[in-house]
């Protein structure tokens, strides 16, 4: 009943935004467009419809309203980052299939230390190195379970069935949030790492003309991710949720014993490695290989592409008795994939070429042009304190489709790049550490029993303030070098 609720005042909205805005002198088109807007944003929210599903109303309406024909509408939904990320799953689905992610954790936590402050470092590092890679659920999903296991050693086997003490509570908070917060600030370094940022670099390419290199934001994405990394770590143990040094004791065995558990690295496993440190290094490497003959048009994309591909073409071992040859991944396994992530990008990315060829875009730059001039500090600012804090209550990947272009064609309209707002914008989308319903590793985390809401919130608003001021100085200072906007 709820549901159906939703569903009706969405569609009211929408047609009272579409009959009424044009009295108050707004033209048809745009009308249109802010209609289908509000209603997808509201449907986003309240999960009327599943957030996928929503996300293909444009090409219902765009047509019926004669914002976009049916063909310039669906394009976007083939859009070049689209399968820029498509790739990156393939790439990731690989590292899950053959168990190399959980090695890589659990070799990360091995080397760090048996004290409970070195462990929550161990793990929030492993989790954030592999969200840079693996989608933010993904991760969250697999290193909740070894944190947990940690967690049991030393709440288990209490006497008398005795509640565990303070310190023993709090480390338990600590490292619940230290997964879904890496998981969180981990995705924020390289442009696959979580979907804000590839709905970002497909929203600059398409409508404002430019794109976003992989090593650019990498170079951008790797220092602020690892300094909101460590701020994250010291307000939670030091202050927020305080853990002592020496308080508990940890056999740094148990890690080993699992790693142990898992036999030595497998001749798949070193393949996988191998094809995905290539990968990688491509991307890293992409503008320096540009410069060589026949590989002028080398991109993000085809690269990603690559990487899957690779793991389709090169065999898992060497062959089986049979001798049939294992591919590293088969199409069963693409299967699997989150296909509605990528349907979410093509909507978010129809819903910006709309709000471009129906004028929105230009008539808000020409708005904001006309203004005084504001230092741009303090324009950062706000839009990062809008953005972080609209985030904890709807998608991030929502936030980022109404925000970009929106961010990017004011600061068109204060004679800046369009990616100095819209970068800050997206980051800012990412930082949702307060509430369950922020970002879905904070939904898993808080499932946990572990922590309560009230221990999220007054964590989370902390760093929420922490991330406004690390994102308004780097794009103050920083971002404009890493991306030759200076």
């Amino acid at each position: 009943m709820k549901k159906l609720h939703y569903l009706l005042t969405g569609l009211l909205l929408f047609l009272l935004t579409v009959f009424l805005l044009p009295v108050f002198s707004v033209e048809q088109d745009m009308a249109n467009v802010i209609g289908v807007a509000i209603l997808m944003v509201f449907w986003w929210i309240s999960e009327a419809l599943p957030i996928y599903l929503t996300a293909l109303l444009p090409m219902i309406l765009f047509p019926l309203l004669n914002v976009m024909s049916i063909q310039q509408t669906t394009i976007n939904y083939g859009n070049n980052v689209i399968f820029l990320f498509f790739g990156g799953f393939l790439l990731a689905k690989a590292l899950e299939k053959w168990n190399l992610h959980r090695r890589i954790a659990l070799s990360i936590l091995s080397v760090t230390g048996t004290g409970p402050r070195k462990i929550i470092l161990g793990t929030m590092l492993s989790t954030a190195i592999l969200s840079m890679w693996i989608s933010n659920t993904a991760t969250a999903m697999m290193m909740l379970p070894i944190a947990l296991s940690v967690v049991n050693l030393f709440i288990k086997d209490l006497p008398g069935g005795a509640s565990p003490d303070v310190n023993k509570r709090n480390f338990a908070t600590v490292m619940m949030l230290s997964v879904a917060y890496g998981a969180n600030i981990g995705g924020i370094a390289t442009l696959i790492g979580t979907p804000p940022n590839t709905v970002m670099a497909g929203i600059l390419e398409n409508t404002f003309g430019y794109q976003v290199g992989f090593s650019n934001w990498m170079l951008m994405g790797v220092p602020f991710s690892l300094l909101l990394l460590m701020g994250s770590y010291y307000l939670l143990v030091h202050l927020m949720v305080p853990v002592k040094r020496n308080a508990l004791e940890f056999p740094r065995e148990v890690i080993r014993q699992e790693l142990a558990a898992m036999g030595r690295i497998t001749q798949a496993e070193k393949r996988v490695l191998g094809i995905f440190c290539i990968t990688a290094l491509l991307w890293i490497f992409r503008q320096q290989l540009q410069l060589l003959p026949g590989l002028q048009g080398l991109n993000d994309t085809q690269i990603a592409i690559f990487g899957g591909f690779l793991m389709y073409l090169v065999p898992a071992a060497s062959k089986e008795n049979s001798g049939k040859e294992v591919a590293l991944l088969d199409w069963s396994d693409a299967q699997s994939i989150p296909w509605g992530i990528l349907l979410l990008f093509g909507g978010g990315l129809a819903l910006a070429a709309a709000m471009e060829s129906s004028g929105i875009l230009e008539t808000t730059a020409n708005y904001f042009s006309r203004g005084d001039e504001k230092p741009y500090l303090m324009v950062v600012s706000l839009f990062s304190f809008s953005s972080v804090f609209l985030s904890e209550l709807m998608s991030n990947t929502a936030l980022a489709t109404i925000m970009v272009p929106l961010s990017g064609s004011i600061a068109t309209g204060l004679n800046l790049h369009p990616l100095l707002l819209a970068a800050p914008v997206t980051l800012a989308a990412s930082a949702a550490f307060m509430l369950p319903m922020g970002t879905p590793p904070n939904a898993i985390v808080f499932a946990s029993g572990h922590i309560s809401i009230r221990q999220m919130v007054k964590a989370g608003f902390f760093l929420n303030l922490l991330a406004i001021l690390l994102i308004s100085l780097f794009a103050t200072y920083v971002m404009p070098y890493c991306f030759n906007l200076g």
